[in-house]
């Protein structure tokens, strides 16, 4: 038997798992990784869903899964920042709320049964991300007035910190569906948003007693594999419509995982 180790709070917590389940988590997470920050996402939902998927307890998922949007998601950011993506006020107006709610947000321990639950809606919005209901863009794009970014911000970190996600899910549907931006932009701007929220995130975790074991750095390392061909590839116009459709399916099967158990 493997052992999966995740510390929180006080009290060690042990996830034992079979050697081939161990390795099959270990195969499919650069793959998430991939998909993700190839459209400028992080992954926390889709870490979160394959952690769900092989029954890891909520307390160890969260913190896991912000760590690996970190990295994941500054590579990311990185590589949509180098080919000229980014619209700095559109991050900054929303950033400015979310960073500190995300921290409150974090702060806080929510009911597993709630917790599954408000996972698969979120996860709704990633399904229907990844199957382009939110991807149309127009010609028309409109100016985002700073008091929009600070509610809708705000609003957003909480939620990440709270999940445990970067809010990328969330923020880069409603920047196409408002036209505030088009899709390589909403993707720079996500992947920092990203990145913030988790960090902030993390620190209010870590703030209120949890403790990151060493192996999660193990599953950085994995992930960022992943996430750096990703942010490569999908900042050059990589067409991940196939991709996309496949991390869909996986994201079905854990939501429905969650709802039913």
């Amino acid at each position: 038997m493997g052992v999966f180790r995740q510390s929180i709070k006080k009290d060690r917590r042990s996830l034992m798992l079979s050697v081939d389940y161990i390795y099959v988590f270990l195969l499919v997470l650069p793959v998430i990784a991939f998909l993700y920050s190839s459209v400028g996402h992080g992954g926390a939902s889709g870490y979160l869903a394959l952690m769900a998927l092989f029954s890891f307890p909520p307390e160890t998922m969260k913190p896991t899964a912000l760590l690996l949007n970190l990295f994941v998601a500054g590579i990311s950011f990185y590589y949509y920042f180098k080919e000229g993506f980014f619209n700095k006020k559109l991050f900054l107006s929303c950033a400015v709320s979310s960073i500190p709610l995300a921290f409150l947000g974090g702060t806080l321990e929510i009911n597993a049964s709630l917790y599954k639950k408000i996972l698969a809606v979120l996860l709704v919005f990633a399904i229907l991300k990844m199957l382009n209901v939110f991807g149309k863009e127009k010609d028309q794009i409109k100016e985002l007035k700073i008091w929009q970014g600070v509610i809708i911000g705000g609003v957003i970190g909480f939620f990440s910190g709270l999940i445990g996600i970067g809010g990328g899910i969330i923020l880069t549907p409603i920047i196409l569906l408002m036209n505030w931006g088009r899709m390589k932009e909403a993707a720079a701007v996500s992947a920092l948003f990203i990145w913030v929220n988790s960090a902030s995130g993390l620190l209010g975790q870590l703030s209120s007693g949890v403790i990151l074991g060493k192996e999660s750095f193990l599953l950085v390392f994995i992930a960022l594999i992943g996430g750096a061909l990703g942010g490569y590839y999908g900042s050059r116009k990589l067409n991940n419509t196939m991709l996309r459709y496949v991390l869909a399916f996986v994201l079905f099967i854990a939501c429905l995982k969650l709802v039913l158990t």
